[in-house]
């Protein structure tokens, strides 16, 4: 009884589980399944939120105040024990020895606001490692969706020439009856033997495209080792007519990454700016020294401040880089938004002509090649065309149907591309 309740409970957890994490079906892998996959456990994207760890750590460094120094020191200790080293009191004893002993603590004390613009700077570094990483997933994502329908296309075309090398086969079959009864040449049974080879060699490549194809979308979904059972389960996304208006540039990803560094760099500025402002190390000193002087206290207790004399260098150098590095970081900017302003342009351009290809291939070209080889067929059967006129009908077919079913991975990724180019990051 107590097992049966244990397993009941077990489906229940199971079922509230993501599909991704419910033992993922790879034999028949949907594209939202294979995404799941892909966001936890791709290297590159597991790498990119490493870099977001280390510029939070970076952050807390940048947060800290520095710390006191403590300094322990004696001095003035006289060898000639058995004389020199009397006090004017006469008493020669280990603690009454003319041996000046000091404790020190001293503090160095920023200034110039250098603690919170280092801050500063950290959060700008932190905010623009987080938009990378954004980006970072917006192109592999890209390139996670290309490998799924590289698969989806490769298992396409298996199947158009597997179907192909079966009606052949059928064919051929029939050819070598008539062959038999004196119906037809030798010579066209020949040649449509060697189509068939011909697909054969096709379908072997085929089978080659998706093996690579498998390793490939494996790999990028952490699954190495079971490339082999991967299914591309989805079919192809349906043709929109209509293409969305993208929206705020300023709000990619990569553009925001940009815009965080500028501002990093301008706190970068203000900071080597501020290395003119002098730090100072105070200190505070607690000293022992017996029998100094006649009638002088035993313990004393001094402080100190240190202050920088620019005499000899200004830090021109770290302010002359800051500047540097400033309009760099502008000049960053203005190329990244260059750059998705350019990527959209080509993801519209793109999408606009595999559309157009799709709907030709699906409402125009697949039927028109289609009635041609039916015809031919028909044609044939009744001793109305020659063998040539057949079998060319049919390698027109079967190009057109492998064109077709490019036209659709084309569309496919020119969609994924488009999604990819205007994606937008929520700023709160």
């Amino acid at each position: 009884m107590f097992k049966k309740v244990a397993y009941i409970l077990a489906l229940g957890l199971l079922s509230n589980l993501p599909v991704a994490y419910a033992e993922a079906d790879l034999a028949h892998l949907t594209l939202e399944a294979a995404q799941h996959l892909f966001h936890e456990n791709n290297k590159e994207l597991i790498s990119a939120k490493r870099i977001v760890q280390g510029a939070e750590a970076d952050a807390i460094t940048a947060s800290q105040k520095p710390n006191p120094n403590l300094s322990l020191g004696v001095a003035s200790f006289n060898l000639n024990r058995s004389a020199a080293n009397k006090n004017p009191n006469g008493s020669n004893s280990l603690s009454d020895q003319t041996l000046n002993s000091t404790v020190q603590i001293s503090q160095l004390i920023e200034r110039g606001d250098k603690r919170e613009l280092r801050m500063a700077s950290a959060k700008n570094a932190i905010k623009a490692s987080n938009y990378d990483l954004k980006d970072a997933e917006r192109q592999l994502l890209l390139s996670f969706n290309d490998a799924y329908y590289d698969l989806l296309l490769a298992q396409e075309a298996e199947k158009i020439l597997a179907s192909n090398s079966a009606a052949y086969e059928k064919t051929i079959q029939a050819a070598e009856l008539r062959l038999k009864v004196g119906d037809i040449a030798a010579s066209d049974v020949a040649r449509m033997r060697v189509d068939l080879l011909k697909i054969q060699n096709d379908m072997r490549q085929a089978k080659a495209n998706r093996e690579k194809a498998q390793a490939n979308l494996a790999y990028m979904m952490g699954q190495e080792n079971e490339a082999a059972r991967l299914y591309a389960q989805d079919g192809w996304p349906a043709v929109s007519q209509t293409i969305s208006t993208p929206q705020d540039i300023d709000a990619r990803p990569d553009v925001l990454a940009a815009e965080a560094r500028t501002k990093q760099a301008e706190e970068n500025q203000r900071l080597a700016n501020a290395l003119k402002t002098r730090d100072v190390n105070i200190a505070l000193q607690y000293q022992r020294f017996p029998g100094q002087m006649p009638g002088a206290d035993t313990n004393t207790i001094g402080a100190a401040i240190t202050i920088p004399l620019f005499t000899n260098y200004e830090y021109q150098g770290e302010i002359s880089r800051a500047e540097v590095d400033l309009t760099s970081a502008l000049e960053a900017k203005q190329q990244a938004r260059a750059s998705a302003v350019s990527e959209i342009s080509r993801a519209r351009a793109d999408l606009n002509a595999a559309v157009e290809k799709v709907n030709r291939f699906d409402t125009q070209i697949l039927t028109e090649a289609q009635k041609a080889a039916d015809a031919a067929e028909f044609a044939y059967s009744h001793g109305a065309t020659g063998i040539t006129d057949l079998l060319d009908a049919r390698r027109v077919l079967r190009a057109i149907q492998l064109d077709a079913a490019t036209s659709h991975a084309d569309y496919a990724k020119a969609l994924a591309a488009w999604q990819a180019a205007t994606r937008i990051e929520n700023q709160n």
